[in-house]
């Protein structure tokens, strides 16, 4: 089942962008409104594939979200299809750490008429909703939020940070060592299956919307608009199904939401029929 690029356009919502800053712009904000971050697959003890086939079944003609290396994965066949000249990076995830951890953060580097730009659909952390401007220093403000990428000689990475009430945030920091399919393999074994890694054990979704960001931590639904965040708890497997589907626009099934609820201990794990 090879890429289609109709079917992707079709899926995320806009006509063809060109291969410009702009259209880079709305092909990444497209994205990450239409297919959500989602990680149930390794939550249920299933390492994704990333071959595009698989890729295209599961969250084109499936519905489903996915992690950064799914949707990233579709992501690059994307600039691919339309055009753009980008190069692949791994990063390694900080979130509020001084260091990261192994390169397990897939991300692109994109060449514009308009410089370089940093492109990432596939973060499902509080990432930033368009490109940024691979510009040191550089303030950008998107959505509400602050971000910046400043210069980490001391680990020779460039980071990525987010303004909050607390200061700078880093998200994640990068180099350009070239990326393999090797090193993708491995890094989405380690990202599914290692004990350290967060997506194994806990239950995580995000998607971005026109007026901010929805997000799910195991039973935890957060709503978050103009830098506002408002957390409501949910309290069985049947409510938990109804934000799946209307509010991630995810295709999940009895079965699968049923195993959800039961790695989350609901205290009623049957699933709705």
């Amino acid at each position: 089942m090879p890429f289609n690029k109709e079917q992707y356009l079709s899926r995320i919502g806009i006509s063809q962008p060109p291969a410009t800053a702009e259209g880079l712009v709305r092909l990444q904000s497209a994205q990450l409104q239409a297919i959500a971050f989602e990680n149930i697959d390794p939550l249920l003890g299933v390492t994704p594939s990333l071959d595009t086939a698989s890729i295209v079944r599961k969250l084109i003609h499936g519905r489903r979200g996915g992690y950064c290396f799914e949707l990233n994965g579709l992501f690059g066949q994307a600039l691919d299809a339309l055009g753009f000249r980008y190069t692949p990076v791994l990063a390694r995830v900080r979130m509020g750490q001084p260091e990261g951890g192994p390169r397990a953060h897939l991300l692109f580097l994109v060449e514009t008429e308009d410089g370089a730009w940093l492109a990432d659909a596939g973060f499902g952390g509080p990432g930033f909703p368009a490109p940024l401007r691979l510009e040191t220093g550089l303030e950008q403000t998107m959505a509400g939020d602050a971000f910046r990428i400043r210069q980490d000689r001391l680990f020779d990475e460039l980071v990525v940070e987010k303004h909050t009430p607390d200061g700078w945030f880093a998200l994640y920091g990068f180099d350009r060592a070239s990326v393999r399919p090797c090193d993708l393999e491995a890094a989405n074994v380690v990202c599914s299956s290692w004990s350290q890694s967060p997506f194994p054990f806990h239950l995580m979704m995000n998607r971005c919307t026109p007026f901010g960001r929805i997000s799910l931590f195991d039973t935890n639904f957060t709503e978050t608009q103009s830098g506002t965040s408002m957390t409501r708890a949910i309290e069985t497997p049947a409510e938990l199904g109804e934000i799946i589907r209307n509010d991630f626009g995810i295709d999940i099934g009895p079965a699968p939401l049923a195993a959800i609820a039961a790695r989350l201990s609901f205290e009623c794990v049957d699933a709705p029929a």
